[in-house]
């Protein structure tokens, strides 16, 4: 493994985490992550409020509010002596070190259209680096979870990524950031060009159903800029327990604040890293124009 990759190998044990510590934890955010989707079950299709955040397409609605509501208490009583850092209600307690971060609802905007392709995201992380975590994708009802020398499941199936090692034979996924109308590095001509050069690249609304189905071998591979730690951290925690690599698209150190990711199998890995940076100059010709 690279420097530039991600390796939680070693958080767990500089955590203080012992291995029935982290078996514990997972099956808390595994049981959290499920509550989350059930509670957007409850609300899916008969939606009182949609609201738009500060940045325009960005929507909170009262699904979003009652499932943090419900997580938020259920950590809180389970695991109250770690931090949380939740997308709607922000940050309580010391994020620097370990902590959950909690998307009650990943894919608000299919959400609200009643299009079925959602989950709710919990992960921990230690210092910027994910530990474990689990996603429910409540409306095929799967919860996606994983443990550090333990494995990552689909429900009680073990799973594993692809092991793809062709860009011509992959199918990807991707997504936009909510500011792509108003930034020039947005996206556009990194999916263009990958378009052209493998069987398909997918636009899912939903980080987190991205990468869990990235750990689950459905998709060969995942790129995307822009997010957020709750967006990424259980997810990069799936792929990397499932056999995957994740790192940022340079060569810096990962870490879930960049808001970049790449998340493939491991014979995947360094073409699509070097697609993403050979088309940063042709993007940035084309932003200039």
């Amino acid at each position: 493994m690279t420097k530039q990759q991600l390796d939680c190998s070693a958080a767990p044990a500089n955590a203080g985490l012992t291995p029935l510590r982290l078996e514990e934890l997972s099956q808390i955010a595994r049981k959290a992550a499920d509550l989350g989707g059930s509670v957007l079950m409850r609300h899916y299709g008969r939606l009182v409020s949609i609201q738009q955040k500060a940045r325009a397409g960005d929507l909170v609605t009262d699904a979003d509010l009652a499932a943090e509501k419900a997580l938020l208490s259920a950590l809180g009583e389970s695991t109250p002596e770690i931090s949380v850092l939740a997308e709607e209600s922000g940050a309580r307690g010391d994020v620097s070190e370990l902590s959950w971060c909690v998307d009650p609802l990943d894919g608000t905007t299919n959400f609200a259209h009643g299009y079925p392709f959602f989950a709710t995201s919990i992960g921990l992380l230690w210092r910027g680096l994910p530990i474990l975590g689990a996603i429910a994708v409540p409306f095929l009802q799967e919860v996606f979870w994983c443990c550090p020398d333990v494995g990552a499941f689909l429900n009680d199936q073990s799973i594993q990524v692809s092991n793809c090692s062709s860009l011509q034979d992959s199918l990807l996924v991707t997504g936009f950031a909510y500011d792509r109308r108003e930034r020039l590095d947005n996206n556009y001509a990194e999916f263009c060009k990958l378009t052209h050069k493998t069987r398909g690249v997918r636009r899912g609304g939903a980080a987190a159903v991205d990468l869990a189905y990235v750990a689950a071998g459905r998709l060969d591979g995942y790129w995307e800029r822009g997010l957020s730690p709750w967006d990424l951290t259980a997810g990069a925690a799936l792929v990397v327990i499932a056999g995957g690599e994740v790192s940022d698209y340079g060569a810096e150190s990962y870490n879930v604040s960049s808001g970049r990711i790449l998340a493939t199998g491991p014979g995947l890995h360094s073409a699509l890293r070097q697609e993403l940076l050979d088309t940063e100059p042709l993007a940035e010709q084309l932003y200039a124009s």
